[in-house]
């Protein structure tokens, strides 16, 4: 990310303690750096240890500051207890979450399995509101305060076919956002989620767009005839986690372009008319992605 096209002064995040789910890579870093490049304090978490610590160091070298890697699995509702027990126990509460942590590919529905469908339910729905509930009933105890983003997508409006588990389980966070907006703004809390559109990552694309079959996303279908920049998205993260935007509460932003008014940002027009041999092409293609993966989270 360019941060020099961040469009806030210098030190408007000091005193900022803020944890980044999925922020070793992809939109979680650049937010991240965001956050960082403004004096905030920055927590991120991950399932591989080994890139966390890779990312706190670059980021830090770049920037100064302190960035704090913890390797938890937000699918396990111990695991996050610990990891925020240990953040709490260096240096105090957390003003910022950012549930960022997600999973996600294309597949037809009636070839998903049970498996395949609570891999992202479990990250995506129950991690999501683990680290929330986690978070927020520790700030209610103590009369803090917190404010809340989750990334979502514009699907949380209209669905989408060949992602429905992801749809779904958006669909449930975007209604999470609502509800504790309203029910614990009396606490100092904030509840607010950004929509983005392309902003083109590697996981995005090995699991969204594998070989390109995926691809939902030519610039030429977009108004604006191009894709989304990293620090746009941190702009407008940090519009929504900084001072002077207290009483934006209950919102989800897309920043995409208009694209979900001119396609609905959906995968049903590249994908629909696929056949059996491309599906399992597809399904080869990100079943290599996941056994990387593995491999990289075992070093």
């Amino acid at each position: 990310m360019d941060v020099s096209k961040l469009m806030f002064r210098d030190g408007l995040m000091e005193g900022e303690r803020i944890l980044v789910t999925g922020g070793g890579t992809g939109l979680g870093r650049e937010m991240a750096e965001g956050f960082l490049k403004l004096g905030a304090e920055v927590y991120i978490c991950g399932r591989r240890q080994n890139k966390l610590d890779e990312t706190a160091a670059e980021l830090m070298e770049a920037h100064g500051g302190k960035v704090v890697a913890h390797a938890c699995d937000i699918r396990d509702a111990d695991a996050i207890n610990d990891m925020i027990d240990k953040i709490w126990a260096d240096g105090g509460s957390l003003t910022g979450v950012v549930n960022n942590a997600a999973g996600n590919f294309i597949s037809r529905t009636e070839d998903l399995s049970v498996n395949g469908f609570n891999a992202i339910a479990d990250i995506v729905f129950r991690g999501t509101f683990y680290v929330t509930l986690n978070v927020g009933k520790r700030i209610i105890a103590e009369g803090g305060r917190c404010n809340f983003i989750s990334i979502l997508t514009t699907w949380v409006w209209n669905g989408s076919a060949f992602v429905v588990p992801s749809a779904m389980s958006k669909s449930a966070i975007n209604t999470m956002t609502q509800s504790l907006a309203v029910e614990w703004g009396r606490y100092n809390m904030r509840f607010n989620a950004i929509a983005p559109g392309l902003f083109p990552t590697k996981g995005m694309s090995a699991r969204l767009s594998p070989g390109g079959r995926g691809d939902n996303s030519n610039d030429e279908l977009n108004p604006m005839k191009r894709h989304g920049q990293m620090h746009e998205l941190a702009n407008l993260a940090v519009f929504l986690m900084g001072p002077g935007a207290e009483f934006v509460n209950g919102q989800t932003i897309a920043i995409d372009g208009a694209g979900y008014q001119a396609t609905g940002g959906t995968f049903w027009t590249p994908l629909q008319g696929l056949g059996d041999t491309e599906w399992e092409q597809l399904r080869a293609m990100i079943k290599g992605t996941n056994e990387k993966d593995k491999k990289d989270r075992a070093v």
